[in-house]
């Protein structure tokens, strides 16, 4: 337990729970292990078992960590906006990780828990182990979170803030203050999109939209959940959950992830607005080494919207990777194939620019041209050549001022578009970058 010292927290006392910590880096290693210690008391799963599950990506680790060690087998279905670690990091552990949609809802064969329970029904002897509707997912946070949160803070505890993916730790949470601390109070952190705020607030069941946080939020309401304490909910934009996690990183050096920013970003709405000192707790659900690839890296922030760098209302506001802010991966004419190579394969892009020692941009090389040149016959060692030998030295550029039309009949020549301002080199605007400015014109 961790107490917030340099963010403002009005007149209250704000502590974290870094759930980070545990072994999997996440909250979801406590119902890993109470879910399958069940299934095992139950007779549902027996030696040697294959266990499938809908996960955002942590309670499947947290089911690989104890699966791993049990001897069990593990499918777990997997929606298709979580982050590439998690995904890497499920593989690593022997899980085996089916990919869905995330843009489907419950009914449609592809929604990730419908999937899931579809595999369980069609392989013998398999288990849906269903975190959604599981009790001992629950129960998991009533023996093991609650208590712990209640002796960390000395028996003083004046509101608990926590998100709901599959309702456990709400519930279990619930259930414990309910019985040793009844005057704590309950507070919803929900993604915008999700229906569960507005259902604390109306009690009915709306109509869910998309939202790019993991781990929490929901479209319908998971049958272990219990919002019956819950009288504060609170819903957080995507941008403000994310810049809410790079700011816990910047000024109070806690690495949390996308979900820890939500249930930040709540817990500090409530805190300013109590009229009386309290004393605040929420989560740190997982690490954000999970997200370095997204919300930590400011190109994936800027394509998406959710880092505001100014307009320009020129072409330079299609540039994701601009130069003039360091983003830009690039090479030096004197530089090795190789060192060309593993650039790309590294920033995964298939282009690179040539940058002199001046600055300026003197050539461009490509995929094609790398493999042009490694197979040309010739000396041993092709990738020990420089870069200036296979790079594409002339150069068709456009200025920030060009026009949309311009810019397509690049593309139409089968080109990158090289944006250059009075000799500067600005940046690369690709077909994608193009796409990704239309998508986010109109949604």
């Amino acid at each position: 337990m961790v107490r917030v010292t340099r963010l403002d927290t009005g007149r209250c006392e704000l502590y974290l729970k870094l759930e980070s910590q545990n072994p999997g880096g996440s909250i979801k290693d406590r119902i890993g292990l109470s879910m399958i210690d069940a299934a095992e008391r139950s007779g549902v799963l027996r030696p040697g078992g294959t266990i499938v599950e809908a996960t955002a990506g942590n309670t499947g680790l947290g089911l690989a960590l104890v699966a791993g060690r049990k001897g069990y087998k593990l499918i777990l279905v997997v929606p298709d906006k979580m982050a590439r670690e998690k995904i890497l990091h499920l593989t690593a552990m022997g899980a085996d990780v089916r990919t869905t949609r995330s843009d489907v809802g419950r009914g449609h064969p592809q929604y990730y828990q419908d999937m899931a329970q579809r595999i369980a029904t069609e392989l013998p002897g398999a288990l849906y182990i269903n975190q959604f509707a599981n009790p001992a997912n629950a129960q998991a946070h009533e023996d093991t979170t609650g208590p712990e949160i209640l002796s960390q803070m000395q028996d003083r505890v004046d509101a608990v803030v926590c998100g709901v993916g599959s309702g456990g730790t709400m519930s279990g949470l619930s259930h414990f203050f309910a019985r040793a601390a009844p005057a704590t109070k309950m507070v919803l952190a929900d993604p915008v999109g999700s229906i569960l705020a507005d259902y604390v607030h109306t009690g009915k069941v709306g109509s869910a939209s998309s939202w790019a946080v993991e781990g929490i939020g929901e479209d319908f309401v998971p049958s272990i959940l219990d919002l019956s304490r819950v009288r504060h909910a609170y819903s957080i934009p995507d941008a403000e959950s994310f810049a809410t996690a790079r700011e816990l990183l910047l000024r109070e050096g806690i690495l949390g992830g996308s979900s820890s920013g939500t249930l930040l970003a709540a817990a500090l709405r409530y805190c300013r607005e109590q009229t009386r000192a309290k004393r605040v707790v929420t989560l740190v659900c997982d690490s954000g080494a999970k997200y370095l690839s997204k919300m930590f890296n400011d190109a994936w922030m800027i394509e998406r919207g959710y880092l505001n760098r100014g307009h320009s209302g020129d072409l330079r506001d299609l540039i994701v990777r601009r130069h003039d802010a360091g983003l830009t991966v690039t090479v030096q004419p004197g530089d090795s194939l190789l060192v060309a190579y593993n650039r790309m394969r590294a920033a995964e892009v298939s282009q690179l620019p040539v940058i002199d020692d001046r600055g300026e941009i003197v050539g461009i090389i490509d995929e094609y041209d790398l493999l042009a040149e490694v197979r040309r016959p010739g000396e041993p060692a092709p990738f020990n050549r420089l870069v200036q030998v296979a790079m594409t030295a002339n150069l068709q550029t456009l200025a920030p001022s060009a026009s949309l039309d311009a810019l397509v009949e690049v593309f139409d020549a089968g080109r990158v578009a090289i944006v250059v301002d009075r000799g500067h080199f600005i940046g690369l605007i690709t077909r994608v970058d193009l796409l990704n400015a239309l998508r986010m014109k109109i949604r």
